[in-house]
């Protein structure tokens, strides 16, 4: 069964065939091209389109299946799974997702995660931070104070959310960051994007740095949550902007 005509296979390059595989058919299905409930094509006819082995396109088929994106069946073949199955925390599909342009759902998401996350953090790593964890988090506040243009300022963003997280001195914190950090990151480029300065938010940052420093839990909560809500408030503003325009 071919694929719809709509939908362009890009033959792989030569080097690491199955990862490139995996992007190829990950970013088709992620972006909507293949569509929830269709049909792959057979092995063979899927392997000369993307002019790969067998071999190649079955390791990539696994890897897809473990990400939750297809499912494959020995008499109905592989088909794409609704994106309710998919692992959304996988590093991949969080990639795929943030580089098309996030959906107002998508961002809202996001936003709940961090509401769940992060305002719990910054009070864990007001009570737990050592000495030296506050010196790395007061660089990664400065950093940001003193960045001139947007990547500059959410590369110092990321650092210092990635910090406050080590603060916490909770692995399990410290390693959901590194499945969250691509969308973190899309999340701080777009809330500065979408305000009159970037540096909007260095205030609430701050806020969040003192009370950390301070050992006051509460007040990090809440100065983490303002900050929240600011960008969350931001990227609507643009949204509704972009809407009437």
């Amino acid at each position: 069964m071919p694929l719809r005509n709509d939908v362009i296979v890009k033959p792989v390059a030569a080097r690491n065939l199955h990862g490139q595989v995996v992007q190829e058919l990950g970013q088709m299905i992620v972006s909507g091209k293949l569509a929830p409930g269709e049909g792959l094509p057979r092995e063979e006819v899927l392997a000369e389109q993307l002019k790969v082995s067998r071999t190649a396109l079955r390791e990539a088929m696994k890897v897809l299946v473990t990400k939750g994106l297809i499912e494959s069946r020995q008499r109905t073949g592989a088909r794409v799974r609704e994106a309710v199955h998919w692992n959304q925390l996988d590093a991949d599909v969080l990639a795929w997702r943030c580089a098309l342009m996030p959906t107002d759902s998508f961002v809202e998401k996001l936003v709940e995660m961090r509401e769940l996350i992060e305002p719990a953090a910054a009070a864990s790593a007001a009570r737990r931070r050592t000495t030296e964890q506050l010196a790395d988090l007061k660089t990664a506040y400065e950093a940001m104070a003193s960045s001139e243009d947007l990547d500059s300022w959410a590369e110092a963003d990321l650092a210092f959310h990635e910090t406050l997280l080590r603060c916490t001195n909770n692995e399990l914190m410290v390693s959901l960051f590194s499945v969250i950090e691509t969308a973190l990151g899309t999340f701080f480029l777009l809330s500065a994007r979408n305000s009159e300065n970037f540096k909007l938010a260095l205030p609430h940052h701050e806020k969040v740095y003192e009370a950390v420093r301070k050992r006051q839990p509460d007040v990090a909560r809440q100065a983490m949550l303002r900050m929240v809500g600011e960008s969350r408030d931001n990227i609507r503003r643009q949204g509704r902007k972009l809407k009437s325009a």
